[in-house]
């Protein structure tokens, strides 16, 4: 059999998640500086093979779903049911008229899953029609009875602990969940199982350790530290900015109208804070600076919110696989008074990067009335970004060395 050339996605992602403790469903918590879902769902949406990707929620989580996976193309979420098998069954139904050849279903609460994880599901669905990823056990592992006590010790060597995402010819899978929902079975705990029980022959491709479903708690924080291990190249940039005061009654600073006896003379809306932010993360990345990515003589620039380009420098981290570890800016006038407004900056960058507040500072000071600042021409602002960025092994240079 080849490989079809239509391949859609199901994302299940309408468990609570209760064994991961107190926060919300595990699927929408943050990892790594991200969602988990958005994790999940990006490597579909970015896969070259992937035309659709399909989620399935609990219909109480539209919201919070729509602003965990903000940017990622997907088609509209589906409600899933009262088991994973019943979520997986809606995703199907949801995808029939758009007549996928394969399909693969993904647990939203694996958000590690990689391009060639994808890949291999692809090509093994298209050979075999049925085939789940697989990694060995590395444990020995014991059959423990209801008195807990060890009944069995299995073979090792035939044992695999099976991952997602698992890949089927849709077809086929939807008939199987079809079926089942008519007998009224409704306990299978993977698509795997439900196909078996259909008299599908399951094929195995390789799996991912790295693939892990979070679950608990633990698996949280284990993750984070694999994450922050993962993100060893550390680096920092610096930014500055200024403008000058013209007609208006308001000047915006760190994303917060702030009133004023005059505006700013800018191209954009001006706001000298976000500016010096965004250039400190391009700096960061050795990625020019905001004049080259947003230049003045681009009229669609021209009253911009300056929001949009800080959001940009952030994608552009994102995009390199890096997080943000902080933010500091610092504003520079005698007018007006930043003091009083100071949390409600921080609390405006932390919504427009995603940052926890923690990370973000914003400092104000004057120039004891010297210079164009003391005279209150024009507010000037200093940045300063942290990013972390995985770890390539380049960069370094051995010239210099004796040793």
């Amino acid at each position: 059999m080849s490989t079809p050339d239509r391949t859609a996605a199901i994302l299940v992602a309408a468990g609570r998640g209760l064994r991961a403790g107190s926060g919300g469903p595990k699927q929408y918590r943050t990892i790594g500086g991200q969602t988990v879902i958005y994790r999940a769902m990006q490597a579909f949406c970015a896969h070259p093979q992937v035309f659709a990707v399909q989620p399935v929620l609990n219909p109480d989580d539209a919201a919070i779903f729509n602003d965990a996976v903000s940017g990622l193309r997907h088609e509209p979420p589906t409600s899933g049911g009262a088991t994973r098998q019943a979520s997986v069954h809606a995703g199907l139904e949801a995808l029939a008229s758009q007549k996928p050849d394969i399909v693969l279903i993904h647990d939203a609460a694996r958000p590690f899953v990689t391009a060639a994880v994808i890949s291999r599901a692809i090509e093994a669905a298209g050979r075999t029609g049925a085939a789940v990823p697989a990694i060995a056990v590395t444990d020995t592992i014991k059959l423990v009875g209801e008195t807990g006590n060890v009944e069995a010790t299995p073979e090792r060597a035939r044992l695999r602990i099976a991952q997602t995402p698992q890949a089927f010819r849709f077809d086929v899978i939807l008939d199987a969940h079809r079926r089942a929902a008519r007998d009224g079975r409704s306990d299978f705990t993977d698509d795997a199982a439900l196909a078996e029980w259909a008299g599908l022959t399951v094929a195995t491709f390789e799996g991912d350790p790295a693939n892990m479903k979070l679950t608990t708690p633990e698996d949280f924080v284990r993750e984070e530290v694999r994450l922050g291990a993962m993100l060893g190249d550390i680096r920092t940039g610096t930014g500055y900015d200024v403008h000058a005061f013209g007609d208006g009654d308001h000047v915006m600073v760190c994303g917060v109208r702030v009133p004023h006896n005059r505006g700013f003379l800018a191209h954009s809306d001006g706001d000298v804070g976000l500016h010096a932010l965004v250039d400190a993360i391009l700096g960061a990345l050795a990625d020019g600076d905001i004049g080259s990515h947003f230049p003045p003589s681009d009229n669609k620039w021209k009253g911009a919110a300056s929001d949009r380009f800080l959001k940009y420098a952030v994608d552009r981290v994102t995009a390199r696989g890096g997080r943000i570890a902080n933010l500091e800016v610092t504003l520079i006038c005698e007018r007006p008074k930043i003091g009083p407004l100071r949390d409600t900056m921080r609390a405006r960058i932390s919504e427009i990067t995603g940052l926890d507040i923690s990370r973000v500072a914003v400092k104000a000071t004057t120039s004891e009335r010297l210079g164009f600042t003391g005279r209150e021409e024009g507010i000037a602002a200093t940045a300063s970004a942290t990013i972390r960025l995985p770890w390539d092994g380049k960069g370094w240079s051995d010239k210099g060395r004796s040793d």
